[in-house]
């Protein structure tokens, strides 16, 4: 995957990154704040067209990104755990050098890696969206961690037979659950069927627990930090995870929360709902323009 469909490399330190930036950087370098947006598990930048896109339209920057080993970035030293991608990120934010305060934005298992990433850019942090995000604390559910664990053991095996050329056949039906357009659904299918990108992506979820556990050394997100939480109302999650899952919003002294009524873990992002996530953004802009 050398050539590259969209975005640009960035050097973090000998290794390259593929990020992906929308809006007004070039008529208003360092303005205003910069949504930094986070993928779930077996994601990559293409997960978040939809947003970026509605986030451009309303003059709002963003950037997205493959972690190492994804897409079409270089891979990284092991163990790819939750702080190991928090030190790439920051690398990435130095890189691009843009002092502009900072919105995260998370999906899926991103939920994770945030917890670890927010205090470290607390000083410049305005807030945090999470997009049916998971939380450190889901692992002490039993159901969920039962099915963590089944997720884990399904990646260990990955790892090993992702070169036989298994993940091209399902890259035609799960490659894309989002909704994308053509030339991006097109990107997003070929990085799905990539075995580098499933070896990467099998290594982050063989690390869930040890990311949960940095999460939660962490602590909660700082109260007085706004977060928003929208959530699949497809979902078939049970009501205590729900609540778990809504939780940061109702801890937050500026919290925002949206289910989505139609909407599932994946197509949340998709051109019908991606106006929700915005509004998701729009709500720590919101808060952060009161203050």
């Amino acid at each position: 995957m050398e050539q590259l469909s969209r975005g640009e490399w960035i050097d973090i330190g000998g290794r390259r990154l593929r990020g992906v930036r929308a809006g007004p950087w070039a008529e208003r370098p360092g303005e205003g704040p910069l949504v930094v947006l986070e993928c779930g598990a077996f994601g990559c930048s293409a997960d978040w067209h939809e947003v970026q896109q509605g986030l451009a339209r309303l003059g709002v920057r963003s950037l997205a990104y493959d972690r190492a080993g994804l897409g079409f970035s270089d891979p990284g030293p092991e163990p790819r755990d939750a702080r190991a991608i928090a030190d790439d990120l920051e690398g990435l934010l130095d890189r691009i050098a843009d002092p502009s305060p900072l919105i995260l934005a998370g999906h899926s298992m991103a939920g994770l890696f945030l917890r670890v990433l927010a205090p470290r850019v607390r000083p410049r942090l305005k807030g945090v969206v999470l997009v049916d995000a998971v939380l450190p604390e889901v692992v002490d559910h039993p159901l969920a961690a039962r099915w963590i664990g089944g997720f884990r053991q399904a990646m260990f095996l990955l790892d090993r037979v992702a070169d036989l050329g298994v993940m091209g056949p399902w890259s035609l039906v799960a490659g894309d659950r989002i909704g994308l357009p053509p030339p991006v659904s097109r990107e997003k299918r070929r990085i799905y069927a990539s075995a580098s990108h499933a070896r990467a992506s099998a290594r982050e979820v063989q690390q869930w627990l040890e990311s949960a556990e940095q999460g939660r050394r962490e602590g909660p997100f700082d109260p007085d930090l706004p977060v928003a939480v929208i959530t699949a109302g497809e979902s078939r999650l049970p009501p205590d995870l729900r609540a778990l899952q809504d939780s940061p919003a109702r801890a937050s002294r500026a919290g925002f929360s949206d289910r989505v009524e139609g909407a599932d873990h994946a197509n949340l992002l998709g051109p019908r709902h991606a106006g929700r996530v915005i509004r998701g953004v729009q709500h720590i802009l919101e808060i952060s323009s009161a203050r």
